[in-house]
């Protein structure tokens, strides 16, 4: 049996106190006070004017490339390596991803690849915060005015992180975020797409709810989709809000034990900790290590030595470029090394130093 998962939330009464108040109101589908109120708050943190709640992260992504006006025949950047729903969403518009390779600093998107592979048919960049880190957004956002292009901030991994000193999600025409129950901050499922255009965000709101005009009931001006967060998802999304600060410093402070831990390792080259740029303030989603070819013992066998020792663990993101619905013949070296070598460690909140030095201790071993 595992002993220490990877992650699991961590929920209280305050969120308890709001779903039985959801509950004994009656409204506990898409209606209800705590949906605006979780769209205010959590655009207020970010540093942005409008949020609009989503079923999950995916469908953030969607609604927002629709938002857009993204369709079939439309090319849209993203980084190789990320979840599959980067990609997915793009081909759910018909358009195609693009792929560019990774920087082996930091893991997030190289802007330096990204002009390349602009074209006359490209029309956005998703640049996804990968396991917490943000992506360098100066350099992405002057590509993205230079060639007239959207930019869609994929932050499902990296609810308040900042890049100099600036919230993520914060940079993009949209911005998007999950809440899925191993994320920073969750609803169980759930997601979030903010602007600062009211005009894209009164957009996403309609597409969201089936097209429906907000003025003629049961109207339908277009085609829109049921992608709408419940009562119940946004009333413990408001408590969740509430403790952010302190869930991000823990992280934090996981961190730093985990880098105490590994730092004879890392000394040696036998293992490369998660990066933190000087300009980048990371919450480190998942604390993450690559395992160098030096180490003694491949990736796999690592993580099979440490589920024996009741250590749950999981392995980076494939390439995109590897999947069966996307393989290209286009080599991606970065994302290729980054993938066979990264391991995801535990990450919960709820850990404590004893525990983050046993899995440590483990891995030294």
């Amino acid at each position: 049996m595992i002993k220490i998962p990877v992650a699991e939330p961590l929920l209280g009464k305050e969120e308890l106190e709001n779903v039985i108040k959801a509950v004994n109101s009656g409204w506990i589908s898409s209606k209800g006070e705590f949906i605006e109120k979780f769209e205010k708050e959590f655009a207020k943190y970010c540093g942005v004017k409008y949020g609009v709640s989503t079923s999950n992260g995916t469908t953030a992504l969607h609604l927002a490339l629709t938002a857009l006006g993204i369709k079939e025949g439309d090319e849209v950047i993203i980084p190789d390596l990320t979840f599959i729903a980067t990609a997915n969403a793009v081909t759910y518009c018909g358009a195609r991803p693009v792929f560019v390779d990774s920087r082996p600093e930091y893991w997030c998107i190289n802007p330096e690849k990204i002009e390349e592979k602009i074209t006359p048919r490209t029309r956005a960049i998703i640049p996804v915060h990968l396991y917490g880190h943000p992506c360098d957004m100066d350099v992405i956002m002057d590509i993205a005015k230079k060639y007239g292009l959207f930019v869609i901030e994929d932050a499902a991994e990296a609810h308040g992180a900042e890049y100099k000193g600036k919230k993520v999600g914060s940079f993009g025409d949209i911005s998007c975020f999950s809440f899925y129950g191993n994320k920073i901050i969750t609803t169980g499922e759930g997601g979030m797409c903010l602007t600062d255009n009211e005009e894209l965000a009164e957009r996403m709101r309609i597409l969201k709810d089936h097209g429906m005009n907000p003025n003629k009931r049961y109207w339908h001006d277009v085609i829109g989709f049921n992608y709408r967060m419940t009562n119940i998802q946004a009333a413990i999304g408001l408590a969740q809000l509430q403790k952010i600060d302190k869930f991000i410093e823990k992280k934090r402070q996981i961190a730093r034990w985990y880098e105490n831990g590994l730092k004879e390792l890392a000394e040696k080259e036998m293992i490369t900790l998660h990066p933190e740029m000087k300009w980048a303030k990371c919450v480190y989603w998942m604390y993450s290590i690559l395992v160098e070819d030096k180490f003694g013992m491949r990736r796999d066998e690592l993580m099979k030595k440490l589920e024996e020792n009741g250590i749950e663990t999981r392995p980076f993101f494939y390439p995109m470029h590897t999947m069966p619905p996307y393989k290209t013949n286009e080599k991606f070296r970065v994302s290729e090394e980054l993938a066979r070598k990264g391991i995801n460690l535990p990450s919960a909140i709820f850990l404590d130093e004893e525990k983050v030095e046993m899995i440590t201790k483990s891995i030294r071993g």
